[in-house]
C-alpha cells in the first residue's frame, strides 16, 4: 500500500511538466551524504520452556536518527529518462521500545501487558546496491526536480544489546538480505561556472519486503538450553535525505552566441557542405538516418579542410514560440554530442538554435511540418 501511494504521489507531481523533460546525455557519477530516520519495527519470537506452556516475546523498536550515503553511476539518454545503479550504506541506532510478552498453558492465556522502558544498545547497518530509472523535468527555473523508483537487494547486520532486568547480557546478532523497493524524489542545480557538475538534494524511501531471522545469543549454558536461538524481525521502511554533487563525464560544448550583424557586405563564403538531420514532432532523440547523416559529417570533416562546423537547429511552428526555442536547442546539441561520439573536435563545433524562425517550408502558425524539424550541419 505504501509503495502504491507514493508512487501515485510521484506521477501526479510528474503530469502538469513532462513535455519539459531536462535531458542528461551520457555517464555520470555522484555521491550523496545526509540522514537516515528509520521508521519502528517489530521483533518476535516463541519458544516452550517446559511442556504445555508457550511463550511468545514481541518487541516494538524504536530508533534515531543516523547517517547514510550513497554513490552511483548512471547513464542519461537525452530524453529526460536516466537508469542508475546505487550502492547505500545506512546507519539506524537503537533507542527504547515497547516489550509485551504472552504466555499460553492449555486453554489458558496470560498477557504481560507492555513496557515502555525497553533499551538497546547498537543498532542494524543496511546496505547494497539499487536499480533505480528516473526522470528529470524542466520548470522554467535553475533548477531542475527529478523523480525514479527502483528495486535491490539490502543485506542488514543487526548487533543489539539489551538493557533491562532479567536480559542484561543477551544480544541479538547477525547478518541477513531482504529484497527492497525504493521511490525517489529530488532536485538538481547545474552550477554556473562548471555545467557538468550538479549540486543534488534527495529524498528517498526505502522498504524492505521480507522479514529475517537473526542469532538470539544469551550469557549463560542454561538460558541458552531454556531460549530458542533465532529473533525475527518484521519488515522495515527507512526516510533518507541527502544533499550532494552529481558529475556529468561527457557534455556538448557551449552554445555560441548568436552571430552579430556584419556591418557591410561580406565577401562570398567558400563552398560549404550542409547536411540535414530531421527530427519526429516534439522530439531531439536521434533516429537510425539521423546517425547515418552525423556520421557522414563527421567523417567528411576529416577528409576536407574545414575550419568550422556549424550546428544549427530549428522546429515547426507547432508549439509555442518558447518552448519551440528550447526544443530546437536540444536538437541541435543532441547533434553536436554525437559528432563529438563520432571523433569530431568540440573546438570546432558551434552551436546555434532558432526555434521556429527560418523555416525550410514557409507555412502558417501551428503547422506540422516534417521538413522544417531539423538541424541543419555546415562544413566550412
Amino acid at each position: 500500500m505504501k509503495f502504491r501511494l507514493l508512487l501515485a504521489a510521484a506521477t501526479c507531481l510528474a503530469l502538469p511538466v513532462v513535455a519539459n523533460a531536462q535531458p542528461v546525455t551520457g555517464p555520470y557519477i555522484g555521491l550523496g551524504a545526509g540522514t537516515s530516520i528509520e521508521l519502528s519495527s517489530n521483533n518476535s519470537l516463541n519458544f516452550s520452556p517446559v511442556p504445555g506452556v508457550d511463550i511468545n516475546i514481541s518487541s516494538h523498536n524504536n530508533y534515531r536518527p543516523s547517517y547514510a550515503g550513497v554513490g552511483y553511476l548512471g547513464y542519461g539518454f537525452g530524453n529526460g529518462f536516466r537508469v542508475q545503479l546505487d550502492g547505500d550504506f545506512i546507519r539506524n541506532t537503537r533507542a527504547t521500545g515497547n516489550l509485551s510478552a504472552t504466555i499460553t498453558q492449555g486453554t489458558q492465556s496470560f498477557s504481560s501487558g507492555q513496557s515502555g522502558n525497553v533499551k538497546a544498545a547498537g543498532g542494524e547497518d543496511k546496505y547494497g546496491p539499487m536499480v533505480n530509472v528516473l526522470y528529470d523535468f524542466s520548470v522554467g527555473l535553475p533548477v531542475y526536480p527529478y523523480v525514479g523508483a527502483g528495486v535491490g537487494y539490502q543485506w542488514v547486520e543487526y548487533n543489539s544489546a539489551f538493557k533491562v532486568p532479567l536480559a542484561n547480557g543477551v544480544t541479538v546478532g547477525g547478518t541477513k538480505a531482504s529484497f527492497a523497493y525504493d521511490i525517489i524524489a529530488g532536485v538538481s542545480y547545474p552550477l554556473p561556472a562548471m555545467p557538468q557538475l550538479s549540486l543534488t538534494a534527495e529524498y528517498r524511501f526505502m522498504q524492505l519486503t521480507e522479514s529475517r531471522n537473526y542469532n538470539l545469543n544469551f550469557p549463560t549454558s542454561f538460558l541458552r538450553s531454556r531460549f530458542p536461538t533465532k529473533v525475527k524481525v518484521g519488515q522495515e521502511s527507512s526516510h533518507t535525505f541527502l544533499v550532494g554533487l552529481r558529475y556529468s563525464l561527457f557534455a556538448p560544448p557551449p552554445m555560441a552566441p548568436a552571430p552579430a550583424a556584419a556591418p557591410v557586405a561580406a565577401p562570398a563564403p567558400a563552398p560549404a557542405k550542409t547536411y540535414l538531420v530531421f527530427f519526429d514532432w516534439d522530439k531531439y532523440n536521434l533516429t537510425p538516418r539521423a546517425t547515418q547523416v552525423i556520421a557522414e559529417a563527421a567523417s567528411d570533416s576529416k577528409t576536407t579542410k574545414v575550419t568550422k562546423i556549424t550546428v544549427s537547429g530549428y522546429t515547426d511552428t507547432s508549439g509555442t514560440a518558447t518552448y519551440n526555442q528550447a526544443l530546437s536547442v536540444r536538437r541541435a546539441k543532441a547533434v553536436a554530442v554525437k559528432l563529438m561520439a563520432d571523433g569530431v573536435p568540440a573546438s570546432e563545433i558551434s552551436i546555434f538554435a532558432y526555434g521556429e524562425t527560418h523555416l525550410l517550408v514557409p507555412t502558417g502558425p501551428g503547422v506540422r511540418e516534417p521538413q522544417n524539424r531539423r538541424v541543419e550541419i555546415v562544413l566550412n
